[in-house]
């Protein structure tokens, strides 16, 4: 199989636009009362970007699930008493269809419950709660605060990199929002979490190889999830190779080359938009082992 590489991808994405949001979030954390962070449910470790605490500081954390709609409902809901366990509040949405954001307003106010008091005797009863809301690029952070605010207030986009100016945006309820565009870590340490965010689009797919990550993707739910494969591509995942599963799938597509051959290349890039589109069913590829 010349040409191709079964290792894990090895994505390195730092664009100069990140570097400047790293410093924007730094000079501006000090005026937020807390901080809510995005994550995509499917992955709930990878989407979090390690340095955010440093960028932050100790603030109160409402951690926000999304997609949880495309996620393994078990596995979110194991996921979500981890979290709290370590001391986040945590809240699970589907922005794009808003399931889950009406109940935003009342965990933040469950958050910053003892610094709402603070003010109030300190005389400022009404003042309005500021929380900073961060995401890696592509986790639907946009489209959470234009639900929540009822109305379009952040530029929402399905491609990485599109949020990068600085908006407060008043959403109702004394509660004032700082939309700060998608921000990555400058080395992934683990090259499974670059893969992570390959298959959800937070990095461009431009920089990858993207039948390496079809045939990574395709083994990943040979292992946890092949009744999906099945369901959705009528084929028998046990036994075989994320590239035997890539032509197999192609074959079953139809999608043929000169000569007969498999496009195993087209193949991979419908995994991967039926992936991210949910198409596969509601797909966890970062279990939660609970003690």
């Amino acid at each position: 199989m010349a040409g191709i590489d079964t290792q894990a991808v090895n994505v390195q994405w730092f664009p100069g636009h990140m570097a400047k949001a790293r410093r924007m979030i730094t000079e501006t954390a000090a005026m937020a009362d807390g901080v809510c962070e995005i994550v995509d449910a499917r992955i709930p470790v990878s989407s979090r970007n390690p340095e955010i605490g440093d960028l932050c500081g100790h603030k109160p954390r409402l951690i926000v699930l999304n997609r949880a709609d495309q996620a393994d409902e078990a596995q979110t809901a194991a996921w979500a008493r981890r979290l709290e366990a370590e001391g986040n509040a945590v809240l699970l949405t589907d922005a794009k269809s808003g399931k889950g954001t009406n109940g935003f307003q009342a965990a933040v106010r469950r958050l910053l419950k003892e610094k709402t008091e603070y003010y109030a005797q300190r005389g400022q009863t009404g003042r309005l709660l500021r929380i900073m809301v961060l995401g890696i690029p592509n986790v639907g952070k946009s489209s959470f605060i234009n639900r929540v605010a009822g109305r379009r207030a952040a530029e929402a986009s399905d491609r990485p990199g599109v949020t990068r100016g600085k908006q407060w945006i008043n959403i109702g309820g004394g509660i004032e929002l700082l939309d700060t565009p998608g921000l990555l870590w400058p080395k992934f340490e683990d090259k499974t979490v670059g893969e992570y965010l390959a298959f959800t689009g937070a990095v461009r797919d431009e920089i990858l190889d993207t039948e390496t990550l079809g045939m990574r993707l395709m083994e990943l739910l040979r292992d946890a999830y092949p009744a999906a494969l099945t369901a959705r591509y009528k084929i028998d995942p046990a036994g075989q190779g994320g590239y035997e599963l890539l032509q197999a799938a192609a074959r079953k597509r139809g999608f043929l080359i000169s000569g007969g051959e498999t496009d195993t290349e087209r193949m991979a890039n419908v995994l991967l938009d039926e992936f991210r589109g949910g198409k596969l069913g509601r797909l966890t590829l970062e279990r939660c082992v609970e003690e």
